[in-house]
C-alpha cells in the first residue's frame, strides 16, 4: 500500500529545507506539502483559534508534489491539511528540513517539533527533521535517505516522535549516527534580556541576549550534534 505523507515546517512554503525533504520522501509514498507561507519559527505547538486559516495551491518545484501554503502555524497546517485539506489522512507527518538544530531544551519552543508533535497527537508516525545553519548540507544529505527508509517503516508509537538532527559538518568530520539519543536538559544559549531602549510611560523595550553554551550531558541529542555525529531520539508528546 502507497504510503501518504504530509510534510510542513516552520521555515515557510518556499525553504530551502522543506523542499529537499518533499524531494527524498517522493521514493517512500504520496507527498503532500502543506507549509506555512512564512517564517513561523518559535510558534512551538501553537494553532489558530480566533481567526481563519487561508490555504492556497502552492507550485512546488518538486515534481509530482501537492502542495498548499497556508496562513498558519506549522501545527495548523498539520490540522487543516489531514483534516480538511488531504482527501485521506496521512499515514506519515514529517516536519523540516529546519534551518537550525533543534536539541535539548529549544524543542520546546521548535515549531518543527510542535507540527511533529501534533501529528502524533492526531494519530500519525511523526518525525521531525533539522540541521545546522551554516550551510552545508554533506552529511544532510549523505545519510536523509537512508534514515527516511528506516523510520517510515517504524510502527505508530502512542505518545512518541522521532527527532533527527544533522550536524552541519562535512561529511568527513561526521563519526556516523548515534540512535536513542535523549533530550538533553542543557540549552544552546544560556539567555538574559538587555534594555535596547527606552518607551514613553516609563516602558522598557528589551532583546533576548544569548551567551553559547556548550555544556551537554552523556547520551543526548546536542551530544551527539556537538560531537558530529547525526543524532535520533524519541521526543515524548506530554500533550
Amino acid at each position: 500500500m502507497v504510503k501518504r505523507i504530509l510534510i510542513t515546517n516552520d521555515d515557510g512554503i518556499k525553504s530551502d529545507g522543506i523542499i529537499r525533504l518533499a524531494e527524498a520522501a517522493k521514493e517512500f509514498g504520496e507527498v503532500y506539502v502543506i507549509a506555512p507561507d512564512d517564517q513561523r519559527s518559535a510558534a512551538s505547538h501553537s494553532i489558530t483559534l480566533r481567526h481563519g486559516i487561508d490555504v492556497y495551491p502552492h507550485d512546488f518545484p518538486v515534481e509530482g508534489v501537492k502542495a498548499y501554503s497556508c496562513s498558519g502555524t506549522p501545527a495548523d497546517c498539520v490540522r487543516v491539511g489531514s483534516l480538511s485539506v488531504m482527501s485521506e489522512k496521512p499515514d506519515i507527518v514529517m516536519s523540516g528540513i529546519n534551518f537550525g538544530y533543534n536539541v535539548a531544551s529549544d524543542i520546546q519552543y521548535s515549531a518543527t517539533v510542535g507540527a511533529a508533535l501534533e501529528g502524533e497527537f492526531q494519530g500519525y508516525l511523526s518525525i521531525a527533521f533539522s540541521e545546522g545553519m551554516n550551510g552545508i548540507h554533506e552529511t544532510t544529505d549523505k545519510y536523509l535517505r537512508d534514515i527516511m527508509a528506516e523510520l517510515v517503516e517504524k510502527e505508530y508509537t502512542p505518545g512518541f516522535i522521532y527527532n533527527v538532527n544533522f550536524p552541519g559538518c562535512k561529511l568527513e568530520k561526521c563519526k556516523g549516527v548515534l540512535k536513542d539519543r535523549v533530550v538533553s536538559r542543557s540549552a544552546f544559549y544560556k539567555d538574559s534580556y538587555k534594555e535596547i531602549e527606552q518607551l514613553p510611560n516609563d516602558g522598557v523595550r528589551y532583546m533576548v541576549d544569548g551567551a553559547f553554551s556548550p555544556t551537554p550531558e552523556e547520551g543526548t541529542d546536542y551530544g551527539a550534534i556537538l560531537d558530529n555525529y547525526v543524532s535520533i531520539g524519541l521526543v515524548e508528546n506530554l500533550c
